[in-house]
């Protein structure tokens, strides 16, 4: 057993140490990275297309998309006529610092002022690594249980934003909002909540507002 915990710590260090790289070189170009997460058919893919929809004329978007094997997510994403790097983590259930490090290789961080970072449909193992990202996104959706943030504490722990998916379906289910909520407000009560829909539009428009005041913040920074 004791080999196992040594085994997992000098995993997550080495990972530490490549996602303070990752960090550095996204601040070279004052670039705002976001790590955004969910479990699997959450909707993380639809809700970015509409983010990038409603950003492009606003800000330069470039997308990394980690998934197990396909490369569909990013063909979607590559439809809205933004940069995007396909990574494949052959049956890992997570991106980490390094495979971001390799996708950077690939999109041109001077020409960007934001990068998505969709991981993999996954609530447990993406909470754990650091990818070097600025902030977490957790999109949640109506068609799941109201208590996720009391089962995964740790993801939405980390979470600056979470992203209530799929409120047109809100009527069809017996999801509760205000228990979600509830739950949210006892694991990290600072969290941001957007109330949306990737297949009707509703509260994009609100969560991208956010997003790109986050990216005019960062710019500042820099300069």
């Amino acid at each position: 057993m004791g080999k196992r915990i040594e085994l997992r710590t000098g995993v997550l260090q080495a990972n530490d140490m490549m996602a303070a790289a990752n960090r550095r070189l996204f601040a070279q170009y004052s670039v705002l990275a976001v790590n955004v997460m969910s479990s699997p058919g959450a909707g993380k893919t639809t809700v970015l297309e509409k983010t990038i929809l409603e950003l492009k004329p606003r800000l330069r978007i470039a997308v990394i998309e980690g998934d197990l094997y396909t490369d569909w997510d990013a063909r979607r994403i590559e439809s809205t006529g933004v940069p995007v790097y396909q990574i494949n983590t052959r049956g890992g259930c997570h991106l980490d610092a390094r495979m971001v490090r390799e996708a950077c290789e690939h999109v041109p961080l001077a020409d960007v002022d934001v990068v998505l970072i969709e991981n993999v449909g996954n609530l447990v193992c993406p909470a754990e690594f650091d990818l070097g990202e600025d902030f977490r996104v957790v999109v949640c959706t109506t068609t799941e249980g109201n208590d996720k943030p009391w089962k995964y504490p740790l993801m939405f722990q980390q979470a600056e934003a979470v992203l209530l998916n799929k409120m047109d379906l809100l009527p069809l289910t017996d999801f509760n909002v205000k228990e979600f909520e509830k739950a949210l407000s006892s694991i990290n009560p600072e969290a941001k909540i957007f109330y949306v829909s990737g297949r009707t539009g509703q509260g994009i428009e609100e969560w991208c507002s956010w997003l790109q005041g986050k990216v005019g913040k960062r710019k500042a920074q820099q300069n």
